[in-house]
């Protein structure tokens, strides 16, 4: 069982999202697994898929990411049946710019149409009349890339003014990206790849440190196949820990903006998630785990 650091702050300490009000512990949870195998699909067992987001409420959680393209709706609908009304305080977070097909194939959905309308099956689905924040999902399977995401942009910018959405992020985007986003709108947080082996973004979220501007990471173990590494096993071992444990904890001690969004389906890896904001990882570790980047 993990060691907890008992005078550190609950769930992470907490983050407020630049130009707004909003203020969230820094461990949130993310419901992407909750749909069925490959993100498509009804969960294997509904029932604990519904107790496990319950179960994160009563825990704390006051941040959940989701999507209506996850699933498509899947998780959406089970957030709304298990959550609404929603409880004051909780800030649901979701992502516009794709869609599923039926040969369960992820394809982009940037038109403004597109845009309009997948706002709306969030809307819909969730049973809001108005989203906390949208990230705007652009780049491709393998990454980012700097074409330009100004025209999907302005069309989020518009249903924001319309009050559908009250604050915008972008997702999956680069520096230079990031830097046309500023130029259009006020830009609260960014969601990109990033673990401790994949860490193209260190320059990125040092730039969104000074900023103020949040940065949640997704894959924290490495993506769909788990990060297999030496030195993580022995430091999960060393600190009576688990690695996805040991990595969720290296996240939050990397950079004071980063908000973490793990998701699980089980309610066992949902309390081991939660453990991981109370530890505290030594210096020695901490340069341990840094060495797995550089001989990567």
């Amino acid at each position: 069982m993990v060691s907890l650091m008992t005078t550190l702050p609950p769930l992470g300490g907490t983050f407020t999202f630049p130009t707004t009000s909003i203020t969230v512990h820094r461990m949130g949870y993310g419901a992407m697994q909750l749909a069925g195998p490959g993100v498509y699909g009804p969960p294997r067992d509904p029932d604990q898929a519904l107790a496990v987001l319950r179960a994160a409420i009563a825990a704390g959680v006051d941040h959940i990411d989701t999507s209506d393209f996850y699933g498509p709706h899947v998780t959406n609908q089970l957030i709304r049946q298990a959550l609404h009304p929603y409880a004051a305080g909780l800030t649901i977070v979701s992502k516009l710019g794709a869609r599923r097909t039926p040969d369960k194939a992820w394809v982009g959905a940037l038109s403004r149409d597109e845009l309009a309308a997948g706002l709306a099956d969030n809307l819909r689905h969730l049973g809001l009349e108005a989203l906390d924040l949208v990230h705007l999902r652009v780049g491709g399977i393998h990454g980012p890339t700097d074409a330009s995401l100004a025209e999907p942009l302005r069309a989020l910018v518009e249903l924001r003014e319309r009050g559908l959405v009250r604050h915008l992020g972008i997702s999956n985007v680069s520096p230079a990206q990031y830097a046309e986003a500023r130029a259009i709108t006020d830009i609260v947080s960014v969601q990109n790849h990033y673990n401790l082996v994949h860490r193209s973004d260190d320059r990125f979220i040092d730039q969104l440190a000074q900023d103020g501007v949040a940065y949640s990471p997704f894959f924290p173990l490495g993506g769909f196949t788990p990060l297999q590494s030496d030195q993580l096993a022995q430091a999960a071992t060393e600190l009576g820990a688990t690695a996805m444990q040991v990595a969720l904890a290296w996240l939050l001690q990397r950079a004071p903006n980063i908000l973490l969004i793990p998701g699980t389906s089980s309610l066992a890896h949902l309390e081991q998630n939660l453990a991981a904001a109370n530890l505290a990882l030594p210096a020695a570790i901490v340069r341990e785990l840094d060495a797995i980047a550089a001989a990567s």
